[in-house]
């Protein structure tokens, strides 16, 4: 068992708070996509045809309450919702593309060496 201080250090760990926003399967990839321009939810769903509509609900639902996306209601007939990103989620994108570089990077020791 770890004691109380060990829990605290892990509880107040910046690190640990972002690994609860990008543990999601989809995280990086909805954001990848929202960079590129604001979706409705049905556009989204189809850019991204491997997620249930149940899990791309509730990733949405995630990144909303973490503050990385923004949804916007018009309320019109049919109802209309789009999501974008906040700035702190586009302050995000650069730490994805070095994720992405360090991948490759991976991708080619791993191959060499494992």
């Amino acid at each position: 068992m770890t004691n109380s201080k060990e829990n605290t250090n892990i509880i107040s760990c910046p690190v640990a708070d972002v690994q609860k926003i990008i543990n999601g399967k989809w995280t990086m990839v909805i954001i990848y996509f929202l960079s590129q321009k604001t979706f409705r939810f049905g556009e989204l769903s189809r850019e991204i045809p491997q997620i249930t509509q149940a899990n791309l609900t509730k990733e949405l639902r995630l990144l909303e309450k973490y503050g990385l996306i923004h949804r916007e209601v018009y309320r019109e007939v049919p109802p209309k919702v789009e999501y974008s990103l906040t700035d702190i989620g586009t302050k995000f994108l650069p730490i994805i593309e070095a994720l992405e570089v360090w991948a490759v990077e991976y991708q080619e020791y791993k191959n060499e060496y494992l």
